[in-house]
């Protein structure tokens, strides 16, 4: 037992106990994982199970007393499945690269540091290493709170079997990154995305700065990294991968500044008790047409958290409807509320149930 008598060694002494039982019970859990994992792989279940992993965030979280908060204890937590997970089966995850952009960054947040990740050039590549099984899930961005939502990874459901297996909230903190001192910086490189969040700040601080578009953030630092008097607007990763140092943070013009990601997989997992469900449809060309389609939410008391619409692309003037809504999709009322969805939609698609965690 701790107390403020104990001297410096007798605490060391203490700790190096503890994390002889610290190691003892974590391969004593794992070994738990592993049986599960070969359970599920002769049921034919995937092994990564969104449902379960939020149950035992929040039961540990539940069951904290401190001093570590609850954020750490996530994280820590986070470690502790990633290498479980890549002890069952050697995982790999594709996302929208390249390393060190914010996708990438939601990636880690979701899987841990232990996984295989594979940076793809595009959103359609993402969904498509997946299809073909070369990877086991896919992290794409789906909406920013200051810009909106991303159209190319909406429009990639039309046609794909995937499914949006869970999501990853990530705030986005931009930062001024540079070998040079900001008073001397004559460029600035920054993805356009990332021009649209910070655009206040440098009008304000860098107005006579030359704009430099780029392909990501991480491409911003690497330029930044090579040439004197330049800078980037970037991530804290990106930064650091490029070695640059940061001169300033949080420069995005909104504080609440957060992207949605969504990780894709081949099969959803049952419901948590608190899920969300994503599905797109579209409506006949008649009067009223969306007003009916979207009346059976309105009956089963759903919550509509998000509508777009996208050009069909296949034929002018017709659109898809895309509508996120609380609860699962194997619940009786959403499953229902789907199925009069169908009586007044000329196509109805369920792009996935997953924990409404963040």
């Amino acid at each position: 037992m701790l107390t403020r008598f104990m001297s410096l060694q007798e605490h060391r002494q203490a700790i190096d106990q503890l994390d002889e039982q610290i190691v003892r019970l974590l391969n004593e859990r794992t070994r738990h994982v592993l049986e599960i994992g070969q359970i599920k792989l002769k049921a034919g279940q995937e092994i990564y199970a969104p449902h379960r992993e939020r149950a035992v965030l929040q039961r540990i979280c539940r069951g904290n007393p401190g001093p570590i908060t609850n954020a750490g204890l996530q994280a820590i937590y986070r470690e502790i499945m990633s290498s479980a997970l890549a002890l069952e089966k050697t995982l790999v995850i594709a996302y929208l690269g390249p390393e060190a952009t914010f996708t990438h960054q939601a990636a880690l947040k979701r899987f841990g540091a232990s996984l295989r990740y594979a940076a793809q050039q595009t959103i359609g590549e993402v969904f498509s290493e997946v299809s073909k099984h070369r990877a086991d899930y896919g992290v794409v961005p789906v909406e920013n709170s200051t810009e909106g939502v991303v159209t190319h990874t909406l429009d990639m459901f039309v046609d794909s079997d995937l499914k949006i297996v869970a999501q990853v909230v990530l705030r986005i903190s931009h930062c001024l990154a540079s070998r040079s001192a900001r008073s001397t910086l004559r460029k600035l490189y920054v993805h356009p995305q990332t021009l649209a969040q910070c655009r206040g700040w440098i009008q304000r601080h860098l107005p006579r700065a030359e704009l430099v578009e780029t392909s990501s953030n991480a491409r911003s630092a690497e330029l930044a990294a090579a040439e004197a008097k330049s800078a980037a607007l970037c991530g804290e990763l990106a930064a650091a991968q490029y070695g640059l140092p940061v001169l300033e943070r949080d420069l995005q013009d909104n504080a609440a500044n957060a992207t949605r990601f969504l990780v894709l997989g081949r099969q959803c997992g049952p419901a948590s008790g608190h899920d969300r469900t994503s599905l797109m449809f579209s409506i006949r060309d008649e009067v009223g047409a969306l007003h009916k389609a979207l009346a059976p939410f309105r009956r089963f008391r759903l919550n509509m958290t998000k509508i777009e619409s996208r050009p069909s692309k296949r034929k002018a003037w017709e659109y898809f409807f895309f509508v996120d809504c609380d609860g699962h999709s194997d619940e009786p009322k959403v499953a229902k509320a789907i199925e009069l969805l169908g009586h007044h939609c000329s196509f109805v698609k369920v792009l996935g149930s997953y924990p409404n965690s963040e």
